[in-house]
Protein backbone atom coordinates (compact mmCIF):
# COMPACT_ATOMS: atom_id res chain seq x y z
CA UNK A 1 0.00 0.00 0.00
CA UNK A 2 1.27 3.43 -0.76
CA UNK A 3 2.29 6.41 2.47
CA UNK A 4 -0.99 7.51 1.94
CA UNK A 5 -2.26 4.50 2.66
CA UNK A 6 -1.60 1.39 1.61
CA UNK A 7 -3.90 0.48 -1.28
CA UNK A 8 -0.88 1.59 -3.12
CA UNK A 9 -0.89 1.08 -7.07
CA UNK A 10 -3.62 -2.14 -7.13
CA UNK A 11 -2.70 -1.53 -10.90
CA UNK A 12 -4.45 -4.83 -12.29
CA UNK A 13 -3.29 -7.20 -9.03
CA UNK A 14 -3.57 -10.94 -9.68
CA UNK A 15 -4.10 -11.02 -6.13
CA UNK A 16 -5.80 -8.81 -5.20
CA UNK A 17 -5.05 -5.31 -4.32
CA UNK A 18 -6.95 -2.57 -4.06
CA UNK A 19 -8.56 -0.21 -6.56
CA UNK A 20 -5.98 0.45 -9.04
CA UNK A 21 -6.94 3.86 -9.85
CA UNK A 22 -7.25 5.46 -6.31
CA UNK A 23 -3.80 3.70 -5.56
CA UNK A 24 -2.42 4.98 -8.46
CA UNK A 25 -3.37 8.67 -7.91
CA UNK A 26 -1.88 8.19 -4.47
CA UNK A 27 1.34 7.22 -6.02
CA UNK A 28 1.57 9.99 -8.13
CA UNK A 29 0.31 12.73 -5.78
CA UNK A 30 3.16 11.04 -2.68
CA UNK A 31 5.76 12.06 -5.92
CA UNK A 32 5.05 15.13 -5.70
CA UNK A 33 2.01 15.02 -8.83
CA UNK A 34 -1.31 16.52 -9.04
CA UNK A 35 -2.76 13.85 -11.09
CA UNK A 36 -7.04 13.57 -11.21
CA UNK A 37 -7.63 11.08 -8.04
CA UNK A 38 -10.12 8.11 -9.31
CA UNK A 39 -11.66 5.80 -6.83
CA UNK A 40 -13.45 3.24 -8.75
CA UNK A 41 -12.86 0.35 -6.23
CA UNK A 42 -12.86 -2.11 -8.94
CA UNK A 43 -8.90 -1.60 -9.11
CA UNK A 44 -6.51 -3.04 -11.37
CA UNK A 45 -3.35 -4.10 -9.83
CA UNK A 46 -0.03 -5.12 -10.90
CA UNK A 47 1.38 -8.43 -12.14
CA UNK A 48 3.59 -10.44 -10.20
CA UNK A 49 6.88 -14.18 -11.08
CA UNK A 50 4.71 -15.70 -13.84
CA UNK A 51 2.03 -18.19 -13.18
CA UNK A 52 4.17 -21.44 -14.62
CA UNK A 53 7.32 -19.97 -13.43
CA UNK A 54 6.48 -19.42 -9.55
CA UNK A 55 8.18 -22.53 -8.80
CA UNK A 56 5.61 -23.33 -6.17
CA UNK A 57 7.82 -22.09 -3.68
CA UNK A 58 5.97 -20.93 -1.14
CA UNK A 59 2.86 -23.51 -1.51
CA UNK A 60 4.67 -26.84 -1.12
CA UNK A 61 5.48 -28.33 2.35
CA UNK A 62 9.20 -27.81 2.27
CA UNK A 63 11.87 -26.87 4.48
CA UNK A 64 13.81 -23.99 3.21
CA UNK A 65 16.33 -24.74 1.20
CA UNK A 66 19.29 -21.52 -0.12
CA UNK A 67 21.77 -24.75 -1.39
CA UNK A 68 19.85 -26.87 -3.35
CA UNK A 69 17.76 -26.66 -6.94
CA UNK A 70 13.92 -27.59 -7.05
CA UNK A 71 13.33 -31.03 -7.60
CA UNK A 72 10.99 -32.52 -10.28
CA UNK A 73 7.31 -33.11 -8.82
CA UNK A 74 6.07 -36.40 -9.66
CA UNK A 75 2.37 -37.10 -11.19
CA UNK A 76 1.62 -38.90 -7.92
CA UNK A 77 3.08 -36.11 -5.81
CA UNK A 78 0.98 -33.59 -7.98
CA UNK A 79 -2.20 -35.32 -7.80
CA UNK A 80 -1.62 -35.69 -3.37
CA UNK A 81 -1.22 -31.87 -3.66
CA UNK A 82 -4.28 -31.14 -5.58
CA UNK A 83 -6.36 -32.42 -2.85
CA UNK A 84 -8.30 -29.83 -0.24
CA UNK A 85 -7.81 -29.26 3.26
CA UNK A 86 -11.03 -27.54 4.93
CA UNK A 87 -10.81 -25.12 7.98
CA UNK A 88 -12.94 -26.16 10.84
CA UNK A 89 -16.10 -23.80 11.28
CA UNK A 90 -15.26 -23.45 14.62
CA UNK A 91 -11.75 -23.64 15.76
CA UNK A 92 -9.83 -22.09 18.91
CA UNK A 93 -9.66 -18.49 19.05
CA UNK A 94 -6.27 -17.55 17.11
CA UNK A 95 -4.84 -15.00 15.01
CA UNK A 96 -6.83 -12.23 17.16
CA UNK A 97 -10.27 -13.16 16.22
CA UNK A 98 -13.70 -14.03 17.44
CA UNK A 99 -14.16 -17.62 17.01
CA UNK A 100 -17.99 -17.03 16.34
CA UNK A 101 -16.97 -14.58 12.99
CA UNK A 102 -14.93 -17.46 11.51
CA UNK A 103 -18.44 -18.92 9.91
CA UNK A 104 -16.76 -20.40 6.06
CA UNK A 105 -15.41 -23.44 5.69
CA UNK A 106 -12.46 -22.47 2.78
CA UNK A 107 -10.29 -24.61 0.14
CA UNK A 108 -6.64 -24.16 1.42
CA UNK A 109 -5.17 -24.84 -1.97
CA UNK A 110 -1.63 -26.58 -2.35
CA UNK A 111 -0.97 -26.15 -5.68
CA UNK A 112 -1.69 -23.96 -8.66
CA UNK A 113 -4.74 -24.76 -10.60
CA UNK A 114 -4.53 -25.12 -14.14
CA UNK A 115 -6.54 -21.83 -15.13
CA UNK A 116 -6.47 -18.52 -13.60
CA UNK A 117 -8.79 -18.67 -10.33
CA UNK A 118 -9.08 -15.38 -8.37
CA UNK A 119 -9.97 -17.39 -5.43
CA UNK A 120 -6.24 -18.98 -5.48
CA UNK A 121 -4.78 -15.83 -6.50
CA UNK A 122 -6.45 -13.95 -3.59
CA UNK A 123 -4.76 -17.13 -1.27
CA UNK A 124 -1.76 -16.25 -3.06
CA UNK A 125 -1.54 -12.48 -1.72
CA UNK A 126 -2.58 -13.25 1.78
CA UNK A 127 0.81 -14.78 2.00
CA UNK A 128 -0.49 -17.01 5.42
CA UNK A 129 2.68 -17.95 6.90
CA UNK A 130 1.84 -21.33 7.36
CA UNK A 131 4.32 -23.65 5.04
CA UNK A 132 8.37 -23.19 5.24
CA UNK A 133 9.15 -21.50 1.88
CA UNK A 134 12.40 -21.91 -0.70
CA UNK A 135 14.49 -19.63 -1.90
CA UNK A 136 16.61 -19.56 -4.97
CA UNK A 137 18.44 -16.68 -3.10
CA UNK A 138 22.66 -16.74 -2.44
CA UNK A 139 23.02 -19.68 -5.58
CA UNK A 140 26.16 -18.93 -7.27
CA UNK A 141 29.16 -20.85 -8.92
CA UNK A 142 31.22 -21.52 -5.63
CA UNK A 143 34.04 -19.34 -6.75
CA UNK A 144 31.66 -16.38 -6.98
CA UNK A 145 31.68 -13.70 -3.98
CA UNK A 146 28.73 -12.19 -2.96
CA UNK A 147 29.73 -8.28 -2.27
CA UNK A 148 25.85 -6.70 -1.61
CA UNK A 149 22.65 -7.28 -1.05
CA UNK A 150 19.71 -4.72 -1.45
CA UNK A 151 16.19 -5.86 -0.66
CA UNK A 152 13.19 -3.82 -1.24
CA UNK A 153 10.05 -5.20 0.69
CA UNK A 154 6.24 -4.41 0.95
CA UNK A 155 5.13 -4.02 4.47
CA UNK A 156 3.10 -6.97 5.90
CA UNK A 157 -0.37 -7.77 6.43
CA UNK A 158 -2.20 -4.95 7.51
CA UNK A 159 -6.13 -4.03 8.71
CA UNK A 160 -7.83 -2.46 6.12
CA UNK A 161 -7.40 1.40 4.82
CA UNK A 162 -11.22 1.97 4.38
CA UNK A 163 -14.12 0.93 5.74
CA UNK A 164 -17.38 -0.53 4.18
CA UNK A 165 -20.33 2.16 5.01
CA UNK A 166 -22.48 0.93 7.64
CA UNK A 167 -20.61 -2.13 8.02
CA UNK A 168 -19.00 -3.47 11.26
CA UNK A 169 -15.16 -3.40 11.29
CA UNK A 170 -13.50 -6.65 10.90
CA UNK A 171 -12.66 -7.87 14.97
CA UNK A 172 -9.06 -8.24 14.51
CA UNK A 173 -6.63 -7.96 16.99
CA UNK A 174 -3.01 -6.24 16.84
CA UNK A 175 -1.96 -7.07 19.58
CA UNK A 176 1.38 -10.04 19.60
CA UNK A 177 0.73 -12.68 21.63
CA UNK A 178 3.21 -15.40 20.84
CA UNK A 179 0.64 -18.20 21.94
CA UNK A 180 -1.20 -16.82 18.73
CA UNK A 181 -1.47 -18.54 15.50
CA UNK A 182 0.40 -17.62 12.98
CA UNK A 183 3.40 -17.28 15.29
CA UNK A 184 7.01 -17.48 15.42
CA UNK A 185 9.88 -18.99 17.91
CA UNK A 186 11.45 -14.83 17.74
CA UNK A 187 7.83 -12.75 18.46
CA UNK A 188 8.10 -13.11 22.17
CA UNK A 189 11.92 -11.82 22.20
CA UNK A 190 11.50 -9.34 19.17
CA UNK A 191 8.89 -7.51 21.28
CA UNK A 192 10.92 -6.95 23.96
CA UNK A 193 13.59 -5.91 21.90
CA UNK A 194 11.29 -3.83 20.21
CA UNK A 195 10.47 -1.85 23.75
CA UNK A 196 14.31 -1.34 23.90
CA UNK A 197 14.29 1.00 21.20
CA UNK A 198 15.21 5.14 22.22
CA UNK A 199 18.78 4.53 21.26
CA UNK A 200 18.02 4.27 17.73
CA UNK A 201 18.43 7.27 15.25
CA UNK A 202 15.08 7.40 13.67
CA UNK A 203 14.88 10.20 11.18
CA UNK A 204 12.21 13.15 10.73
CA UNK A 205 8.67 11.79 12.07
CA UNK A 206 9.98 8.29 12.25
CA UNK A 207 10.85 8.86 16.03
CA UNK A 208 7.11 8.98 17.03
CA UNK A 209 6.14 6.13 15.63
CA UNK A 210 5.80 2.78 17.62
CA UNK A 211 8.21 0.13 16.71
CA UNK A 212 5.39 -2.61 17.18
CA UNK A 213 1.60 -2.63 16.93
CA UNK A 214 -0.40 -3.25 20.15
CA UNK A 215 -4.17 -2.36 19.33
CA UNK A 216 -6.49 -4.80 20.93
CA UNK A 217 -8.78 -3.47 18.07
CA UNK A 218 -6.24 -2.66 14.58
CA UNK A 219 -6.19 1.22 14.06
CA UNK A 220 -6.85 1.99 10.12
CA UNK A 221 -3.76 0.34 8.29
CA UNK A 222 -1.82 -1.26 11.00
CA UNK A 223 0.50 -4.12 10.64
CA UNK A 224 -1.12 -7.35 12.04
CA UNK A 225 0.20 -9.86 13.89
CA UNK A 226 0.43 -12.01 10.65
CA UNK A 227 2.28 -8.97 9.02
CA UNK A 228 5.05 -8.98 12.10
CA UNK A 229 5.55 -12.46 11.46
CA UNK A 230 5.85 -12.58 7.67
CA UNK A 231 8.86 -10.37 8.15
CA UNK A 232 10.37 -12.09 11.13
CA UNK A 233 10.23 -15.18 8.69
CA UNK A 234 11.62 -12.97 5.68
CA UNK A 235 14.77 -11.92 8.10
CA UNK A 236 15.31 -15.68 9.42
CA UNK A 237 15.46 -17.22 5.64
CA UNK A 238 17.69 -14.26 4.41
CA UNK A 239 19.96 -14.50 7.26
CA UNK A 240 20.35 -18.26 6.68
CA UNK A 241 21.50 -17.26 3.31
CA UNK A 242 23.42 -14.50 3.72
CA UNK A 243 24.88 -14.49 7.06
CA UNK A 244 25.55 -17.99 7.78
CA UNK A 245 26.02 -18.96 4.45
CA UNK A 246 27.91 -16.57 2.83
CA UNK A 247 29.09 -14.50 5.71
CA UNK A 248 27.97 -10.72 3.91
CA UNK A 249 28.43 -9.50 7.04
CA UNK A 250 31.04 -9.87 9.79
CA UNK A 251 30.12 -10.83 13.19
CA UNK A 252 31.31 -7.05 14.59
CA UNK A 253 29.12 -5.01 11.69
CA UNK A 254 29.00 -1.63 11.99
CA UNK A 255 26.19 1.23 11.02
CA UNK A 256 28.10 2.35 8.23
CA UNK A 257 27.41 -1.46 6.26
CA UNK A 258 23.71 -1.02 6.96
CA UNK A 259 21.54 1.24 4.92
CA UNK A 260 18.26 1.40 5.99
CA UNK A 261 15.20 3.55 4.82
CA UNK A 262 11.13 3.02 4.94
CA UNK A 263 8.27 5.50 4.49
CA UNK A 264 6.26 7.36 6.99
CA UNK A 265 3.87 4.70 8.12
CA UNK A 266 3.91 2.56 11.14
CA UNK A 267 3.51 -0.69 9.12
CA UNK A 268 6.80 -0.34 6.63
CA UNK A 269 8.77 0.76 10.17
CA UNK A 270 7.27 -2.30 11.53
CA UNK A 271 8.37 -3.96 9.15
CA UNK A 272 11.15 -3.38 8.28
CA UNK A 273 12.45 -4.14 12.31
CA UNK A 274 10.46 -7.19 12.20
CA UNK A 275 12.81 -8.72 9.35
CA UNK A 276 16.08 -6.47 10.83
CA UNK A 277 15.14 -8.21 13.43
CA UNK A 278 15.70 -12.34 12.52
CA UNK A 279 18.49 -10.89 9.99
CA UNK A 280 20.48 -9.48 12.92
CA UNK A 281 18.88 -11.33 15.85
CA UNK A 282 18.90 -9.03 19.26
CA UNK A 283 21.15 -6.19 17.20
CA UNK A 284 22.36 -2.86 18.45
CA UNK A 285 19.75 -0.15 18.23
CA UNK A 286 22.62 2.25 18.58
CA UNK A 287 24.05 0.73 15.16
CA UNK A 288 20.26 1.47 13.53
CA UNK A 289 19.89 4.62 11.42
CA UNK A 290 16.58 4.75 10.12
CA UNK A 291 16.09 6.99 7.53
CA UNK A 292 12.48 8.86 6.34
CA UNK A 293 11.44 8.52 2.41
CA UNK A 294 8.67 10.84 2.18
CA UNK A 295 7.89 9.16 -1.61
CA UNK A 296 6.03 6.39 -1.83
CA UNK A 297 8.15 5.54 -5.07
CA UNK A 298 11.39 7.02 -3.29
CA UNK A 299 11.49 9.57 -5.95
CA UNK A 300 13.88 11.17 -3.24
CA UNK A 301 15.05 14.73 -4.60
CA UNK A 302 13.99 13.50 -8.35
CA UNK A 303 10.41 13.95 -8.24
CA UNK A 304 9.58 16.71 -10.30
CA UNK A 305 8.37 14.55 -13.63
CA UNK A 306 5.28 15.89 -15.62
CA UNK A 307 5.16 13.45 -17.97
CA UNK A 308 5.45 10.58 -15.26
CA UNK A 309 2.42 12.52 -14.10
CA UNK A 310 0.43 12.16 -17.57
CA UNK A 311 1.02 8.60 -17.81
CA UNK A 312 -0.28 8.07 -14.52
CA UNK A 313 -3.72 10.25 -15.28
CA UNK A 314 -3.71 7.97 -18.72
CA UNK A 315 -3.59 4.64 -16.72
CA UNK A 316 -6.22 5.98 -14.47
CA UNK A 317 -8.83 6.53 -17.53
CA UNK A 318 -7.87 2.89 -18.83
CA UNK A 319 -8.99 1.31 -15.71
CA UNK A 320 -12.07 3.63 -15.04
CA UNK A 321 -13.37 2.79 -19.09
CA UNK A 322 -12.79 -1.02 -18.25
CA UNK A 323 -14.79 -1.25 -15.26
CA UNK A 324 -17.57 0.98 -16.21
CA UNK A 325 -17.89 -1.63 -19.67
CA UNK A 326 -17.72 -4.49 -17.01
CA UNK A 327 -22.11 -5.08 -16.51
CA UNK A 328 -21.40 -7.57 -14.15
CA UNK A 329 -18.60 -5.35 -11.75
CA UNK A 330 -22.09 -3.19 -11.83
CA UNK A 331 -24.64 -5.83 -11.06
CA UNK A 332 -22.00 -6.30 -8.18
CA UNK A 333 -21.68 -2.92 -7.21
CA UNK A 334 -25.31 -2.54 -7.20
CA UNK A 335 -26.29 -6.00 -5.12
CA UNK A 336 -23.47 -5.05 -2.34
CA UNK A 337 -24.60 -1.15 -2.20
CA UNK A 338 -28.20 -2.59 -1.65
CA UNK A 339 -27.10 -4.90 1.33
CA UNK A 340 -25.43 -2.07 2.94
CA UNK A 341 -28.17 0.25 2.24
CA UNK A 342 -26.01 3.09 0.52
CA UNK A 343 -25.75 4.72 -3.34
CA UNK A 344 -23.95 2.91 -5.39
CA UNK A 345 -21.14 5.46 -6.23
CA UNK A 346 -20.73 5.74 -2.17
CA UNK A 347 -19.55 1.95 -2.34
CA UNK A 348 -17.55 2.30 -4.99
CA UNK A 349 -15.93 5.13 -3.47
CA UNK A 350 -15.29 3.40 -0.15
CA UNK A 351 -13.38 0.35 -2.11
CA UNK A 352 -14.81 -2.38 -0.78
CA UNK A 353 -12.26 -4.82 -2.01
CA UNK A 354 -9.88 -3.42 0.55
CA UNK A 355 -11.89 -4.42 3.62
CA UNK A 356 -13.49 -7.64 1.73
CA UNK A 357 -9.26 -9.08 1.66
CA UNK A 358 -8.89 -8.35 5.26
CA UNK A 359 -11.88 -10.53 5.71
CA UNK A 360 -10.61 -13.11 3.35
CA UNK A 361 -7.01 -13.17 4.40
CA UNK A 362 -8.36 -14.01 7.67
CA UNK A 363 -10.84 -16.19 7.27
CA UNK A 364 -13.64 -14.01 9.00
CA UNK A 365 -17.15 -13.95 7.50
CA UNK A 366 -17.89 -11.45 4.98
CA UNK A 367 -20.12 -8.62 6.80
CA UNK A 368 -24.20 -9.05 6.95
CA UNK A 369 -26.89 -6.23 7.19
CA UNK A 370 -30.55 -7.07 7.48
CA UNK A 371 -30.72 -6.86 3.61
CA UNK A 372 -28.41 -10.13 2.88
CA UNK A 373 -24.90 -11.05 2.91
CA UNK A 374 -21.56 -9.61 0.93
CA UNK A 375 -20.71 -13.38 -0.39
CA UNK A 376 -17.91 -15.09 -2.16
CA UNK A 377 -19.42 -14.31 -5.38
CA UNK A 378 -18.91 -11.01 -4.74
CA UNK A 379 -15.51 -11.20 -4.14
CA UNK A 380 -14.83 -13.53 -6.99
CA UNK A 381 -16.48 -11.27 -9.35
CA UNK A 382 -14.22 -8.30 -8.42
CA UNK A 383 -11.33 -10.28 -8.35
CA UNK A 384 -11.98 -11.60 -12.13
CA UNK A 385 -12.42 -7.61 -12.91
CA UNK A 386 -8.90 -7.36 -12.04
CA UNK A 387 -7.65 -10.14 -13.64
CA UNK A 388 -9.05 -8.97 -16.87
CA UNK A 389 -7.94 -5.18 -15.94
CA UNK A 390 -4.26 -6.49 -15.36
CA UNK A 391 -4.36 -8.38 -19.10
CA UNK A 392 -5.52 -5.25 -20.62
CA UNK A 393 -2.90 -3.55 -18.55
CA UNK A 394 0.31 -5.25 -20.06
CA UNK A 395 -0.94 -4.61 -23.74
CA UNK A 396 -1.84 -1.15 -23.50
CA UNK A 397 1.28 -0.19 -21.79
CA UNK A 398 0.36 2.79 -20.31
CA UNK A 399 1.69 1.74 -16.85
CA UNK A 400 4.55 0.54 -18.20
CA UNK A 401 6.17 4.21 -19.92
CA UNK A 402 4.80 5.76 -15.94
CA UNK A 403 6.48 2.56 -14.62
CA UNK A 404 9.61 3.52 -15.86
CA UNK A 405 9.61 7.15 -15.04
CA UNK A 406 8.34 6.56 -11.57
CA UNK A 407 11.35 4.06 -10.35
CA UNK A 408 14.31 5.50 -12.41
CA UNK A 409 15.71 7.91 -9.18
CA UNK A 410 15.24 4.66 -7.22
CA UNK A 411 16.54 1.81 -9.73
CA UNK A 412 19.66 4.96 -10.25
CA UNK A 413 20.32 4.86 -6.86
CA UNK A 414 21.15 0.94 -6.77
CA UNK A 415 22.97 1.00 -9.79
CA UNK A 416 25.03 3.83 -8.24
CA UNK A 417 25.42 1.97 -5.19
CA UNK A 418 26.43 -1.14 -7.33
CA UNK A 419 29.24 0.73 -9.20
CA UNK A 420 30.72 2.53 -6.17
CA UNK A 421 30.56 -1.32 -4.22
CA UNK A 422 32.04 -3.02 -7.30
CA UNK A 423 35.05 -0.16 -7.82
CA UNK A 424 36.00 -1.08 -4.21
CA UNK A 425 34.87 1.77 -2.80
CA UNK A 426 33.65 1.31 0.87
CA UNK A 427 29.28 1.18 0.66
CA UNK A 428 26.69 -0.05 2.68
CA UNK A 429 26.75 -3.83 1.86
CA UNK A 430 23.31 -4.74 2.98
CA UNK A 431 20.26 -2.04 2.34
CA UNK A 432 16.86 -2.28 2.88
CA UNK A 433 13.78 -0.47 1.24
CA UNK A 434 10.92 -0.85 3.07
CA UNK A 435 7.69 0.59 1.06
CA UNK A 436 4.48 -0.72 -0.07
CA UNK A 437 1.98 -2.61 -3.07
CA UNK A 438 3.35 0.94 -5.15
CA UNK A 439 6.65 0.42 -5.13
CA UNK A 440 7.49 -2.83 -5.68
CA UNK A 441 4.97 -3.05 -8.52
CA UNK A 442 5.96 -0.31 -11.07
CA UNK A 443 9.86 -1.51 -10.31
CA UNK A 444 8.82 -4.98 -11.60
CA UNK A 445 7.31 -3.57 -14.84
CA UNK A 446 10.04 -1.04 -15.11
CA UNK A 447 12.37 -4.20 -15.18
CA UNK A 448 10.31 -5.72 -17.98
CA UNK A 449 9.52 -8.79 -15.49
CA UNK A 450 6.08 -8.92 -17.17
CA UNK A 451 5.21 -12.23 -15.66
CA UNK A 452 5.51 -11.02 -12.21
CA UNK A 453 2.56 -11.43 -9.77
CA UNK A 454 1.33 -8.35 -7.81
CA UNK A 455 3.19 -8.00 -4.80
CA UNK A 456 1.61 -9.82 -1.65
CA UNK A 457 1.71 -9.01 1.75
CA UNK A 458 5.32 -8.70 2.51
CA UNK A 459 6.58 -9.66 -0.77
CA UNK A 460 10.31 -9.51 -1.18
CA UNK A 461 12.56 -8.18 -4.39
CA UNK A 462 16.08 -8.79 -3.83
CA UNK A 463 18.72 -7.39 -5.71
CA UNK A 464 22.36 -9.44 -5.43
CA UNK A 465 25.81 -8.32 -6.34
CA UNK A 466 28.40 -10.76 -6.93
CA UNK A 467 32.37 -10.43 -7.53
CA UNK A 468 33.76 -13.14 -10.31
CA UNK A 469 36.78 -14.97 -7.77
CA UNK A 470 38.54 -16.15 -11.29
CA UNK A 471 38.32 -12.50 -12.96
CA UNK A 472 38.25 -9.82 -9.41
CA UNK A 473 37.60 -7.34 -11.61
CA UNK A 474 33.94 -8.29 -13.35
CA UNK A 475 31.08 -8.36 -11.29
CA UNK A 476 27.53 -9.79 -12.14
CA UNK A 477 24.12 -9.11 -10.80
CA UNK A 478 20.91 -11.24 -9.42
CA UNK A 479 17.44 -10.49 -8.87
CA UNK A 480 14.95 -12.46 -6.80
CA UNK A 481 11.18 -11.75 -6.57
CA UNK A 482 9.88 -14.05 -3.52
CA UNK A 483 12.84 -16.09 -4.03
CA UNK A 484 12.48 -17.01 -7.90
CA UNK A 485 15.24 -16.17 -9.77
CA UNK A 486 13.69 -13.66 -12.29
CA UNK A 487 17.22 -12.34 -13.39
CA UNK A 488 16.50 -13.38 -17.02
CA UNK A 489 12.72 -12.03 -17.34
CA UNK A 490 14.30 -8.67 -17.07
CA UNK A 491 14.20 -6.64 -20.25
CA UNK A 492 18.11 -6.02 -20.22
CA UNK A 493 19.18 -10.03 -19.90
CA UNK A 494 17.05 -12.13 -21.76
CA UNK A 495 19.37 -12.39 -24.62
CA UNK A 496 21.91 -12.98 -22.46
CA UNK A 497 21.02 -15.45 -20.81
CA UNK A 498 20.89 -17.38 -24.37
CA UNK A 499 24.44 -16.78 -25.00
CA UNK A 500 26.19 -17.27 -21.35
CA UNK A 501 26.51 -20.28 -19.38
CA UNK A 502 26.68 -18.16 -16.15
CA UNK A 503 23.35 -18.23 -13.62
CA UNK A 504 23.82 -14.24 -13.39
CA UNK A 505 24.06 -10.98 -15.37
CA UNK A 506 26.58 -8.96 -16.15
CA UNK A 507 26.32 -5.82 -14.19
CA UNK A 508 26.89 -3.58 -17.26
CA UNK A 509 23.99 -4.58 -18.81
CA UNK A 510 22.19 -3.15 -15.83
CA UNK A 511 24.06 -0.18 -15.66
CA UNK A 512 23.58 0.42 -19.31
CA UNK A 513 19.39 -0.13 -19.14
CA UNK A 514 19.10 2.55 -16.40
CA UNK A 515 21.32 5.13 -17.75
CA UNK A 516 20.22 4.87 -21.15
CA UNK A 517 17.75 2.00 -21.95
CA UNK A 518 15.06 3.35 -19.83
CA UNK A 519 15.03 6.42 -21.84
CA UNK A 520 14.82 5.25 -25.77
CA UNK A 521 11.04 4.49 -25.45
CA UNK A 522 10.67 8.12 -25.09
CA UNK A 523 12.98 9.39 -27.32
CA UNK A 524 15.25 10.83 -24.74
CA UNK A 525 18.90 10.60 -23.83
CA UNK A 526 18.34 11.55 -19.97
CA UNK A 527 15.60 11.06 -17.51
CA UNK A 528 15.20 15.39 -16.99
CA UNK A 529 14.63 15.09 -20.90
CA UNK A 530 12.51 12.03 -20.76
CA UNK A 531 10.18 13.73 -17.83
CA UNK A 532 10.01 17.41 -19.44
CA UNK A 533 9.36 16.34 -23.38
CA UNK A 534 5.93 16.15 -24.98
CA UNK A 535 4.28 12.44 -25.36
CA UNK A 536 4.51 11.82 -29.11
Amino acid sequence: CPGGGGGGGRQGARAGGVAGGAALGRAGRSAGAEPRPWRGGSGGCSSGPGRRQRQRLQLREEAPSAARQEPQISEDETMKSKQMHLIPVNPVREDGLNPKSRKRIMPDLLTEPPAIDPIYEAHVYCNIPTIAERSMEGHAPHYFKLVSVQVLIRHGDRYPLYAIPKTKRPDIDCMLVPSRKPSHPQLEAFIKHMSKGSAAQMDGSLSSLPHFPSHSLCEMGELTQTGVVQHLRNGQLLREIYINKHKLLPGDWTAKQLYLETTGKSRTLQSALALLYTFLPDFDWKKINMRHQWSTIFCSGSCDCPMRNHYLEEEQRRQYSLRVKNNDLEKIYVDMARIVGIPTRQLRASNPIDSLLCYFCHNVSFPCTKAGCINMEHFKVIKRHQLKDERERQEKKLYFLYALLATHPLLNQTVNRLQRIAEGKKEEVFVLYSAHDVTLSPVLSALGITEARFPRFAARLVFELWQDGKRPKEHFIRILYNGADVTFQTSFCKDHYKRSSKPMCPLEKFVNFVKRDMFLIFNSTSYYDACHRRAL
